[in-house]
């Protein structure tokens, strides 16, 4: 497949590019002792849980933020982050590319910045090992249950007392490109083009044109790889194409497979042929696939830390920077006479988009084209879609006036990429 839209790279990898690259280089499936690190943290800090206010957990507490400087909660959480820290770092070499250890790392650097703990200092005593005595205690006395390594919003949670931060794509129609970053763009890509490609999951949309000598083209084929992760899932791969849209992985299998955590990452369907729902739980990540009027519709709700996991080499998705600049209709393309009239396209598509935003201009474009009224269901399962997906619904209406300051690239992957972002071409 041709690059036209990659930007040329004149700057060096930064550390955390660096960082990520590690990511690459596999799992240790039985030496990383993450988990481990996990629960001793957990342990360690249940007596400062119980005789501690949140506020001096949580760095609410005047006085208490100071490395054992303010409150006694506060000198002992500085002590257990130390542990915790220093077990991520004997456990380094084995957890590289297991994104429970990733977001442990990136957890203790924040509580530890939060609650200016110190690095250099005393640390807590190891926990007691081997199992309670029967009779000992009741079920429990003997520390918390280790967090489920396949959870990703279960361990984010416990980590960062708060919930993690989500990100929404989609590509339909045309197809019509809306990105983590809500720009926003009828594309004529033609051929296999990368949706995501990062350490966790590869996402590709093959199109081709609605018409014999058309711009406009459709995805009729979708791949998508669950790469394989340590303790959660074997590799899977899911492959649809326009009139076979199974409701199962290619080797037949409905779920991660046999490892502990394979319930982890499932498929199911609620409209066989027409439907298709995939929970990657482990990764924080929901997937839904559609057919409609002989083409494919992508929609993704992904982790934030998922999403930007992914090095300077796998920058050209168009999930994170919309399509390549070449590789956009211009409004002189998208104005062209369709199949029908734009009138009657206009009322077939007010029916069930009556905000013209840019779903609305999208759904004009593709019925006016193909002349086919079918193509109104793929706007609005995409407007559904967002509006499930979205964090925020103020930003589920996109309009030319929301063009002028889109997030920029700092929100999100400003350690990895910079100038990959590009303007919203607006549709109208």
């Amino acid at each position: 497949m041709g690059d036209p839209g990659r930007p040329p790279h004149s700057s060096p990898p930064t550390l955390s590019t660096v960082t990520l690259l590690l990511l690459l280089c596999g799992h240790a499936h039985s030496q990383c002792k993450i988990l481990r690190c996990n629960a001793e943290y957990v342990s360690s800090t249940l007596s400062l849980r119980a005789g501690a206010s949140p506020g001096a957990l949580r760095g609410g507490a005047a006085g208490a933020g100071g490395g054992g400087r303010g409150g006694v909660g506060s000198g002992g959480l500085c002590r257990a982050l130390r542990s915790y820290a220093l077990c991520t770092r004997r456990t380094a070499r084995t957890c590289r590319g297991d994104l429970a250890f990733h977001s442990a790392v990136h957890g203790i650097e924040d509580l530890m910045i939060q609650h200016n703990c110190s690095r250099q200092g005393p640390t807590a005593p190891p926990p007691p090992r081997g199992p309670a005595l029967p009779g000992s205690g009741p079920v429990g006395s003997s520390g918390p249950p280790a967090p489920d390594p396949c959870d990703y919003e279960g361990q984010f949670s416990r980590l960062h007392g708060r919930p993690p931060a989500f990100l929404h794509c989609a590509s339909f129609g045309d197809p019509h490109v809306r990105s983590f970053h809500h720009h926003f763009h009828t594309c004529r890509v033609q051929g296999a083009w990368p949706l995501l490609d990062n350490d966790f999951l590869y996402v590709q949309a093959t199109s081709s044109p609605v018409a014999s000598g058309a711009n406009a083209t459709a995805t009729r084929k979708l791949t998508i790889i669950f790469k394989n992760m340590q303790e959660c899932i074997d590799q899977k791969v899911y492959q649809a194409e326009v009139d076979n849209l199974p409701a199962a992985f290619e080797d037949g299998s409905i779920n991660g497979g046999d490892r502990p955590g394979g319930s982890s990452l499932s498929i199911r369907t609620a409209n066989p042929g027409n439907h298709v729902e995939i929970r990657a739980a482990y990764i924080g990540t929901t997937i839904i696939i559609r057919q409609t009027a002989g083409q494919l519709s992508f929609s993704i709700k992904v982790a934030e830390d998922v999403a930007r996991a992914f090095s300077a080499e796998q920058d050209l998705q168009l999930c994170v920077g919309g399509c390549p600049p070449s590789q956009r209709l211009s409004r002189s393309e998208r104005s062209r006479r369709g199949a029908i009239a734009i009138d009657t396209a206009k009322q077939l598509c007010k029916e069930g988009l009556p905000v013209e935003d840019a779903y609305f201009h999208s759904c004009v474009f593709d019925v006016l084209i193909s002349g086919d009224p079918n193509f109104t269901v793929a706007a609005q399962s995409a407007l559904e879609d967002a509006r499930a997906f979205l964090p925020d619904l103020e930003k589920l209406h996109l309009f030319p006036t929301d063009a002028g300051v889109p997030l920029s690239s700092g929100a999100l992957l400003a350690p990895l990429v910079s100038g990959l972002f590009v303007p919203w071409l607006c549709i109208q």
